[in-house]
């Protein structure tokens, strides 16, 4: 190669890597992995993989990393595969390792910045498969502000009598009440997962991927596809093509993931029935790329846009069959003639969304997964953003109203999830309970563990309408039943949380967005002078350094703020 090299605007990041006799090194590494001359002239695009053998929800993604590359290297570039890592949260749940659940967000954004940043790729396909590694893939893609686009690793297919993972935590609940046979149990298990793919409800990692449609940052219709199937492979294959379109006009994640974006994913997955997780990773997105959002965001979008999708957990249908009639462009299409979409926002496609949605079919008449406007599930928002004496930085609750939508109950106390979770299905948790599972939150757990297990247990059980539950923990987008999270500050951090006693009488109203602790200023202030902080739980390694490093919840528990 000649010293100089001509300037290509689409090579800025890999050119100071190849270019030039100085990087015959560099070169020299780059043919061991099967770089030829005319490779070192093409924009390098990476690709972040998620594959993993420890989730089905990831299982696949090694084949679908390899339809990408096809399909940057057909278009003009030179594809990179790395992986990054991935947890699972349906194995973890319940134990101790679900501490490195959200943990593993951090770790994925930060993997792929520092693989990107250190091998100077031009532009990047990230493929997510879970719902920790899709959030974790935008923040990677929204530090690094190269052109880049999402692709979810699809859903997965409902299990044997329209079962999925959650059918089997409330399975367990269900044996524990006395109402299923362990032979019934095993049967479930054997047979809720058939395949690859994520978790087959509207549950953290469907929200997410439709969020992250919404938001542009993937192609039309990503987010609604069978894992397992010929639309995920053109999928996988269009995104890697669509980066090089995106490099030439030089199309980066700031010009996609503006406020207006950020208002329209959280439009659609209000309307879809999402989970409180999403919350929690649209702050954390939105902080990556400088845009200003908050949990009070939530409630004002929330108060105009109906829950409109009849998914489960709390509805009937799975997301397989949402597929089967459309996905997600429909109702997109819905929410825009409304005018409850910003239809100016530029996608990864390089056009508006209204371009994308131009012509978008209607679903099918007489489908009952996605209601209409004008007959919603729920007239507003089931995100709830509650605040009050327990709670006076916010928490999250989601209320669909098939539970009510108030609760007053007595406080029984748990100092972690196991406790709780050990008391539930022994009987020891009856009517008008609020468990009060407390010190899991992002510092104090550390981690904010989901809290899966209790509420399946406590579905299973049959007490979905007579408990209620509150942590400053976080919950599955499986979880339903009357249940409070994200509760700030958390117990750690000295917040109210961490003054309830057993009896104490609490009060939670999802009309007035409230949840109060009823004991009088005096005795608060007396038990606030009495709390001591307990010693952190780990003290080196990955949980100690995040514990040091994460901010509160309600601002998307993220490690790296700015000072």
């Amino acid at each position: 190669m000649s010293e100089a090299s001509s300037p290509d605007s689409r090579r800025r990041h890999s050119a100071p890597v190849v270019d030039g006799v100085n990087k015959s090194a560099s070169r020299a590494m780059l043919r061991a992995v099967g770089f030829e001359d005319a490779d070192f002239k093409k924009p390098q695009v990476g690709i972040a993989s998620t594959w993993s053998m420890v989730t089905p929800c990831n299982s696949h993604i090694n084949e679908l990393a390899d339809v990408a590359r096809t399909g940057a290297d057909e278009a003009g570039g030179k594809g990179m595969i790395f992986n990054t890592i991935t947890i699972s949260d349906g194995i973890a749940n319940g134990t101790e390792g679900m501490k490195y659940s959200l943990v593993s967000r951090e770790v994925i954004a930060d993997s792929i910045e520092t693989v990107a940043g250190c091998e100077g790729f031009d532009g990047l396909v990230a493929i997510g498969g879970c719902d920790k590694n899709m959030p974790g893939c935008l923040i990677g893609l929204a530090r690094l502000n190269r052109p880049g686009v999402f692709v979810y690793g699809g859903t997965i297919l409902p299990g044997a009598g329209h079962t999925d993972i959650i059918s089997v935590f409330e399975a367990v609940g269900a044996h524990a009440k006395g109402d299923m046979s362990l032979i019934d149990v095993k049967q479930v298990e054997e047979t809720a997962i058939p395949g690859p793919g994520a978790c087959g409800g509207m549950y953290t990692a469907n929200t997410m991927a439709s969020a992250i449609e919404a938001l542009g940052m993937s192609l039309p219709n990503s987010s609604a596809q069978n894992a397992v199937s010929d639309n995920k492979r053109e999928d996988c294959k269009a995104a890697g093509a669509a980066v090089l379109e995106l490099l030439e006009r030089d199309i980066k994640p700031s010009d996609i993931m503006t406020r207006e974006a950020f208002e329209n994913a959280i439009t659609v997955i209000i309307a879809l029935g999402g989970s409180t997780n999403a919350v929690l990773h649209l702050i954390a997105m939105a902080n990556a790329i400088g845009v200003e959002l908050g949990l009070d965001d939530f409630t004002a979008i929330g108060k105009r846009v109906p829950v409109l999708a009849d998914l489960r957990p709390s509805g009937h249908y799975m997301m397989s069959e949402l597929v089967e009639i459309g996905g997600i462009q429909p109702l997109m299409k819905m929410l825009l003639d409304a005018g409850l979409l910003h239809g100016d926002c530029l996608t990864v496609t390089g056009q508006t969304l209204a371009e994308n949605l131009a012509d978008a079919a209607p679903y099918p008449e007489n489908q009952q997964i996605i209601m209409p406007l004008d007959k919603p599930i729920k007239g507003e928002s089931h995100l709830r953003i509650l605040y009050g004496n327990l709670a006076p930085e916010g928490a999250v609750a989601k209320i669909t109203g098939k539970e009510g939508t108030h609760f007053s109950g007595r406080a029984r106390v748990f100092g972690s999830e196991e406790e709780a979770q050990e008391r539930i299905l022994d009987g020891t948790v009856v009517a008008g309970d609020v468990l009060v599972i407390r010190y899991e939150g992002p510092r104090g757990g550390p981690g904010m563990r989901e809290m899966l297990s209790p509420t399946s247990a406590i579905m299973g059980r049959g007490l979905g309408s007579e408990v209620a539950l509150i942590t400053d923990g976080r919950f599955s987008g499986g979880s339903h039943g009357f249940v409070v999270g994200h509760i700030t500050p958390e117990a750690f951090d000295g917040g109210p949380l961490a003054l309830v006693e057993d009896g104490d009488e609490i009060v939670i109203d999802a009309v007035a967005d409230s949840i109060d602790l009823k004991i009088d200023d005096t005795e608060m202030k007396r038990r606030r002078s009495a709390w001591q902080q307990p010693q952190p739980r780990y003290r080196r390694g990955v949980l100690a350094k995040y514990a040091k490093t994460v901010s509160s919840a309600s601002l998307g528990a993220v490690t790296d703020l700015p000072e």
